[in-house]
């Protein structure tokens, strides 16, 4: 069922911003990689290659693609470009890779030398930043072997955490400050509020794929921050099996089940258990969440529900987004959206790769 739905969905996928290259569509194109990878499979291949495609110019340049307004989320999208180059050798496709490298050879930093998330969000780390830049970057270190760029990439990710750790929960908050000019920055430490599941999502996500990319012994100095805190995920579980929008506050009226933190988080822990990072999940993860979010729409035809379409910090489109738990509630919640999708299908294809047969003929 859920590969048919995938099938379905990228051959109908429209690029998510008007055909400029976005994190969005590179979503998707990382649940085509790994599907790929799981199942030999030509046809997610051909979904994949069909999409990045349409997306490089004569030049080669990507499509919509700006170096010099510096937004991280641009980046994320370049793994595909990596993957593609590796199969085919296809000169664009490094090319183009170094255009997202030439944007963090220059993109701005920190005072503790960590990116910012985007030239016109100054001075601030965000979650979501870590997983946009930090994979990429180690892909394209081992491509051009460029090891520099490796030690880059974890020293950023272990100050990103030191900044943005909370004792008080044992989680992490989705941005931080450093000269605390944010209406949404507590005055005195610099982060956010309210723990948003996705930002969270974002974090485990960058943590395992690092983990994998680098192999264990670089990856030590993150292990136990990353068991740690994938272990206090498990722990916030609902008894339905997923998480919600604010992760650790399960009284808080208007508080639901998010399908794509939860789906994010899905393919984290799965991947971990294969890494060794924790224990080895009991629970049938994928069951509940494909329970709760995966069925029919009016037509028929099956689609991803309870997916948050877009949240933020600080001052977007008129709006000023304070980072309080209201705020996050008050976020339109649509469907068949990337940002579920692409982790979905991220979580079915690591399951692939980890599981028994019966399993895997679950899901497909």
């Amino acid at each position: 069922m859920l590969t048919d739905f995938f099938d379905r969905y990228a051959t109908d996928y429209k690029p998510y911003k008007g055909g400029n290259w976005c994190y969005e569509d590179g979503l998707i194109y990382r649940g085509l990689e790994l599907l790929h990878m799981a199942s030999g499979e030509s046809r997610w291949l051909a979904h994949l290659k069909r999409l990045v495609d349409a997306q490089i110019l004569p030049g080669p340049k990507l499509s919509g693609y700006v170096l010099s307004e510096y937004n991280i989320d641009n980046v994320r999208a370049g793994g595909a470009l990596l993957y593609l180059d590796m199969l085919t050798g296809d000169p664009r496709y490094l090319a183009c890779a170094d255009l997202l490298a030439d944007q963090l050879a220059t993109h701005p930093r920190t005072k503790s030398n960590v990116y910012w998330h985007k030239a016109r969000y100054p001075w601030q780390i965000w979650l979501d930043g870590l997983y946009m830049a930090a994979p990429f970057q180690i892909a394209y270190a081992h491509a051009r072997n460029r090891p520099e760029l490796i030690r880059d990439s974890l020293t950023q990710i272990g100050v990103a955490l030191q900044e943005t750790y909370v004792p008080e929960t044992g989680l992490y908050a989705h941005g931080y400050d450093e000269i605390r000019h944010q209406d949404w920055a507590d005055p005195r430490t610099g982060k956010s509020q309210a723990h948003w599941a996705r930002a969270l999502g974002w974090l485990s996500m960058c943590l395992v794929d690092v983990a994998d990319l680098i192999g264990p012994e670089t990856f030590s100095p993150l292990r136990q921050q990353t068991t740690d805190l994938l272990n206090r995920i498990l722990e916030l579980r609902t008894k339905d099996g997923l998480w919600l929008q604010i992760i650790d506050a399960p009284d808080l009226e208007g508080n639901y089940p998010e399908t794509s933190a939860s789906a994010m988080f899905i393919y984290a822990l799965e991947r971990a258990q294969a890494l060794e990072l924790i224990a080895p999940v009991r629970e049938d993860l994928m069951g509940s969440l494909t329970a709760h979010a995966i069925g029919p729409r009016a037509d028929g035809r099956i689609r991803m529900s309870g997916i948050c379409e877009v949240a933020g910090l600080g001052g977007f489109e008129g709006v000023y987004r304070d980072g309080t738990p209201q705020y996050y509630l008050s976020e339109p919640v649509v469907e068949d959206d990337p940002k579920g999708v692409g982790p979905l299908m991220m979580g079915v294809a690591t399951i692939m790769m980890n599981r028994t047969s019966e399993d895997i003929a679950a899901l497909t």
